[in-house]
Formats: C-alpha cells, sequence, structure tokens
C-alpha cells in the first residue's frame, strides 16, 4: 500500500504559493493532481477540512469518468451539509488565535512568536474561508463503506454527535458507516497516529495491520 499525502498552496514547502480560497478550486487541483495516479485501488482520508475536501473530491473523481474509491475515511469533521459553520475567516487574529487554542492540537507558544503567529494564521484563515463558504451540492450518495473517526472530546465532532447517524455521514453513502472515536480533542490522531494508521490498514487490508508502522515522532 502506498500512501499519498496532499500539501496545499501557501502551506509549508508551498508557502510562497497563492492561498486558494474556494471549495470548488481546491477540489478542481486536487482531482488534476490524483487523476493519473488512479490505476489502482485507491482510498481517501480527511481530517476536519480534509473530510469535506475528501468528499467533494470522490464525486468530483466520479464526474470524470474516474473509478470511485474503495472507502472514504472522515475525520473530526460532521458531513458536508450538516457541519457547523461560522464567520471565523472574517474575525481578529485574536479571535482566531483563540479558536485555535480551543481545538488544542497549537502551542500557545507558536501563537506568542509574532512571525509564527502570522504565519500560521495566515493558512489557518485560508482554510476557514473555504470550509465556512462551502455550499455543498445536493449529489447522489456514494457507493463506498464510509469510516468516521473522531476524537471523544473534540468540540467539533465529538463521540455523541458522531453516534447520531455517523456525524450525518451515514446519510451521504449507499454502503455502511462505522464510526471509531479515540481518546483526545480535535487533533487526537497527533498522539494516537499508531493506532489510526492501524485502523486505515484492517479496513483496507487487514493482512496490514499486523506489525503496522507509523510515521517518526517529531521533536
Amino acid at each position: 500500500m502506498e500512501l499519498l499525502a496532499l500539501q496545499y498552496p501557501a502551506r509549508e514547502e508551498r508557502v510562497e504559493d497563492p492561498g486558494i480560497t474556494g471549495m470548488s478550486e481546491l477540489v478542481t487541483a486536487v482531482a488534476d493532481a490524483v487523476l493519473p495516479l488512479l490505476d489502482r485501488p485507491y482510498a481517501l482520508f480527511g481530517h476536519s477540512m480534509g473530510s469535506a475536501v475528501a468528499w467533494e473530491l470522490a464525486h468530483e473523481l466520479r464526474r470524470r469518468g474516474a473509478p470511485g474509491p474503495r472507502r472514504l475515511f472522515a475525520s473530526g469533521r460532521a458531513a458536508p451539509g450538516t457541519a457547523v459553520t461560522g464567520q471565523l475567516h472574517r474575525q481578529s487574529d485574536d479571535v482566531l488565535g483563540a479558536e485555535l487554542l480551543r481545538l488544542g492540537g497549537t502551542s500557545g507558544e507558536i501563537l506568542d512568536d509574532p512571525g509564527l503567529r502570522a504565519l500560521v494564521l495566515t493558512a489557518v484563515r485560508h482554510d476557514y474561508r473555504i470550509i465556512e463558504t462551502h455550499r455543498p451540492a445536493e449529489r447522489p450518495p456514494l457507493t463506498c463503506p464510509v469510516h468516521v473517526l473522531t476524537g471523544a472530546a473534540d468540540p467539533e465532532l465529538g463521540e455523541e454527535r458522531g453516534r447520531d447517524r455517523a456525524g450525518g455521514w451515514a446519510d451521504l453513502t449507499t454502503a455502511r458507516t462505522e464510526v471509531r472515536v479515540f481518546p483526545g480533542d480535535h487533533f487526537y490522531l497527533t498522539p494516537r497516529r499508531r493506532e489510526v494508521v492501524a485502523t486505515v490498514l484492517r479496513r483496507m487490508d487487514p493482512s496490514l495491520a499486523t506489525g503496522a508502522r507509523t510515521w517518526p515522532s517529531t521533536p
């Protein structure tokens, strides 16, 4: 099995690329990048906003005549059309920074550093603009299983909401849905990465989960 990770514009090694401001533009760019690689079975995994991107991508690839994903893994966000949205992308840096601290996963030391703060908040503001202006269209349901992953204490999609029609994802596929709840907040998958990887591998091919390795710890 091969893992392919997407890097959005205005992030990390693409920090100088202009940011994308809308879901349609983002999904079109992602589809252009992955379409030549779909000569084998594949699955899509998205976390937070990435869950909505993965869902839109599955539909865009189908529209282009590509085979659908074998599975969709939706992490840390309720289904498109049911997730709560707001206007954080229009708020001040202080308000946006406070929201990051509420969700967890962002060190207060980073937000206290003027240079890092500006870099992080610029990228995050782009993300919030994309997801808060996303208005999903009515589409036929997917035909692949959807696996919903969430942190028990995630304010975006906690355990109780995740159990309710799988956070709305059960209505977006004709196949089965499954919910897996991990200890942790919105960024549960960082400390629980080994379990997340094993969960994905078991669903794709049970033989791959034995002795599964994860990426190295970061300092």
